[in-house]
């Protein structure tokens, strides 16, 4: 009988087959369907841990896009005071990241990419024991690390693709989700951030925060251009709210201003507990808001 295979000999067939880079031996997953795109990485003591995550993520995956475009009427419908109808678990997790800010324009396609990040996540882990595992749909990651693991982000920028620092993350920070908005990303904005990133405790919950701190970098200026949603994509949730679609070199007092709204939305999404870290940034200035330990030392470090 011959020798069943090793771990190293499934995962680049398992992996690699389709993984982002094309490169045999690549030790991560990728899994893509229509606009959702997931590179994956595990690491765990066990290295058959390791190829029964990326199973259960396959197995998770077929069928998440055509239930979220079953309910799309619903998902891209603004949020009031009642709860809409949702059924698929995924468009619930969409709703429950979005539900607290139903005071303001939110529909729950404002989760959409962390909630499919978490799904995939959670199914991994239902059947795993993993030191640490990200899933990253196109730059909203649900994170996964087990006690005193660390993991390290690279803030790429939307605005020119250059690296602008990293964020980084440990276990005792008890965080699950990073995410990234700006008016120069996949989805529509109304603000003028370059880049918004924040850390929460899913996905989700981070994907939603960073749509609305994006939207409160904002400034009335003649430097900013913007067109109703529907002129820019006839698939948009967002009607004919007007989103950004250029911003020129703005004054210092401009970005000061936009800024200064950005972190006061991040702030007050800090004290309801919602948001655990934000760094924002437009136009070579950064601002950031991290919850301190004992007022000394911040527990997530953007550097």
């Amino acid at each position: 009988m011959p020798a069943p295979p090793s771990p190293a000999a499934v995962l680049p067939r398992h992996a690699a087959a389709a993984s982002p880079t094309g490169l045999p031996g690549d030790p991560r997953l990728h899994l893509q369907e229509g606009p959702i795109d997931l590179v994956i990485e595990a690491f765990a003591d066990d290295p058959w841990e390791v190829v029964r995550a990326y199973e259960a993520a396959s197995s998770r995956f077929p069928g998440i896009l055509q239930a979220l475009v079953d309910e799309l009427p619903l998902l891209r419908t603004p949020l009031g005071s009642a709860r809409p109808a949702l059924r698929g678990p995924v468009a619930l997790r969409m709703l429950e990241a979005c539900w607290p800010h139903r005071a303001v324009f939110i529909t729950p396609m404002a989760a959409v990419a962390g909630s499919v990040a978490d799904e995939i996540l959670d199914a991994m882990l239902a059947r795993t024991r993993l030191r640490r595992a990200y899933v990253n749909n196109g730059g909203d990651i649900a994170v996964h690390l087990a006690a005193g693991e660390h993991f390290r982000v690279g803030l790429a920028g939307i605005e020119d693709a250059a690296l602008h620092g990293a964020l980084d993350l440990a276990a005792e920070d008890a965080m699950g989700g990073v995410a990234t908005s700006g008016w120069r990303g996949r989805s529509l904005s109304l603000g003028i951030a370059d880049a918004v990133t924040i850390v929460a405790r899913d996905a989700a919950t981070a994907d939603a925060a960073a749509t609305l701190v994006a939207n409160a970098v904002n400034v009335d200026h003649p430097g900013v251009q913007r067109l109703p949603a529907r002129a820019v994509r006839d698939d948009t949730d967002l009607g004919d709210l007007p989103v950004t679609v250029g911003v020129d070199a703005l004054p210092e007092e401009a970005i000061e201003s936009a800024l200064d709204s950005g972190l006061q939305a991040a702030r007050h999404m800090q004290a309801s507990g919602l948001v655990h870290a934000a760094c924002l940034r437009l136009q070579g200035r950064v601002g950031i808001a991290v919850p301190l330990h004992d007022r000394k030392e911040p527990a997530v470090r953007f550097t």
